[in-house]
């Protein structure tokens, strides 16, 4: 039995893909910009510049709380979190933090079939700050302005996971349900998704919480699993020798595999938040020019539900089903190859599933391997998913094999080429007639007796190696049932 409990909360920092910025006009879609050129003198922080709040961010962060079953607050205004450092112009943060749009919520979490609820604090609007670029042997840093007054959603969870896989499957559903509302790109290799995180170790069965450490600088899913592991071990080994844990903040050294303390948090900082003065509350209560209900009618269908229709509908397994849909583009490309199957594959709910079945195996055994081990993302994928279609029903339909259909695929993978002009021009198509075949079982009979009389003999295992000789010799492109009918016919 394990001696102490984890207890772990999130903060996650998603970038919103608006057109402008949060409170400006710059340009918040394009990337690869010269540095401190997307910049203006309200993101610049300019004396007499007055902000105006991006009317998109502030509904998409009520329509991510709709998603998440949350309160959207009848009122809220934006802050000034006041603070010093080189990358933010103003000397203070424009946020919503203390008085949030969005109360509450929460998102179901699946580990292993141990479902459980992770509750949601709140969800807050603020703008982000640039960013500091440290040349490589230089003593100097260099400030970069561009990203200031990005918009950012920050998602606050509370104390509620129990362990570091759950802690990384919650983000992973959570970025699957950003990328479903079309509201973040939410990828955190590249920086528009953060994710910093809470951990603290408390004797089982006692309720106070143990003191907490802030883990950062965690790039992808991975290193938010593996930095807690560490540390929940280092931790567990501190206390075990009577070591005090102090609360601090500590970044994931990744090379290193451990965390590395940055900086104690014995008191918590005093930011001096007080109302933004420029920027007027938004009420809900009054006219405003937000409309709830037109904002929940955007609402798409999300990843649960998804993954609920494809196993009912498509007879997928749980496990399929919750692969296919916790990506928003793996979803639809699964149901763009299943629908350009011929019309007439679909006569009963169970050759639908079955259809459904191949075109799922097909995508998640051939074509997401390949693109792993690549290192190919899917929208840079050559297949398009009638292509997947064509080769199902070619298999289907007996004009090729199963191990064929895998050679024809490689190059489709490989050229972006129809296979079906693939399979008309070349040799690779399966051989089904019945007189072919049974000249090349002839020539096995008399090339291997020895076989023929083992057969005779009783020893089954003799049939299975002529049938891999006829096989052998037409490269695979023999129908198989055709050569079993027809070699037991002469062997009899």
């Amino acid at each position: 039995m394990e001696k102490y409990e984890i207890v772990i909360g999130l903060e996650i920092h998603a970038q919103l893909r608006t057109m402008s910025k949060m409170f400006c006009t710059c340009d918040n879609y394009s990337v690869d910009i010269a540095p401190n050129t997307n910049v203006c003198p309200v993101c610049l922080g300019m004396p007499g510049m007055l902000p105006v709040a991006n009317k998109q961010a502030i509904e998409w962060t009520y329509l991510l709380g709709m998603a998440l079953g949350a309160k959207i607050a009848d009122k809220f205004n934006f802050e000034r979190k006041n603070y010093f450092y080189p990358d933010l112009p103003k000397a203070y943060q424009i946020t919503s933090s203390t008085n949030p749009p969005v109360l509450g919520g929460g998102l179901e979490v699946d580990n292993d079939g141990k479902i459980s609820k992770v509750r949601i604090h709140h969800v807050h609007l603020e703008e982000d700050a640039g960013k500091l670029v440290h040349p490589e042997k230089a003593n100097y840093s260099l400030v970069d302005l561009n990203r200031a007054g990005t918009p950012l959603m920050e998602i606050v969870t509370e104390p509620d996971m129990r362990s570091p896989r759950e802690a990384r499957i919650f983000v992973q559903d959570l970025r699957a349900i950003l990328r479903y509302l079309d509201i973040s790109d939410a990828n955190m290799e590249q920086g528009n998704m953060r994710c910093d995180a809470n951990i603290s170790l408390r004797p089982v069965g006692q309720k106070e919480l143990g003191t907490k450490v802030e883990i950062k600088n965690m790039n992808s899913f991975k290193m938010i699993e593996r930095a807690l592991e560490y540390e929940v071990t280092r931790q567990t080994e501190m206390l075990e020798s009577g070591e005090r844990i102090i609360q601090e903040t500590r970044g994931w050294d990744d090379a290193g595999g451990k965390t590395l303390s940055q900086r104690s948090k014995e008191e918590a900082n005093d930011y001096r938040y007080f109302p933004e003065p420029d920027l007027p509350p938004v009420d809900l209560t009054v006219t405003n020019g937000f409309d709830l209900d037109e904002i929940k009618s955007k609402l798409p269908e999300l990843p649960k539900e998804k993954c609920k229709r494809f196993a009912a509908e498509y007879g997928l397994s749980s496990a399929d089903a919750d692969q296919l849909t916790s990506d928003l583009e793996l979803s639809r490309y699964f149901e763009l190859a299943v629908t350009a199957l011929p019309v007439n594959v679909f006569n009963t709910d169970e050759t639908i599933r079955q259809a459904a079945k191949k075109t799922a195996n097909w995508i998640i055994g051939e074509l997401l391997g390949r693109l792993n081990k690549n290192s190919i993302r899917l929208s840079e994928s050559k297949v398009k998913p009638e292509y997947i279609a064509v080769i199902i029903s070619s298999i289907d339909a007996g004009s090729i094999t199963g191990k064929i259909a895998k050679e024809i695929f490689d190059q489709v993978f490989e050229t972006g080429e129809d296979p079906t002009e693939i399979i008309g021009k070349s040799t690779l198509r399966q051989i089904s007639s019945e007189g072919e075949i049974a000249r090349v079982i002839e020539e096995i009979l008399k090339s291997n007796e020895k076989s023929v009389s083992d057969f005779k003999a009783g020893k089954q295992q003799a049939f299975g190696f002529l049938v891999g000789q006829v096989m052998a010799r037409t490269k695979g492109q023999a129908n198989p049932a055709v050569v079993n009918e027809i070699l037991r016919k002469k062997l009899s």
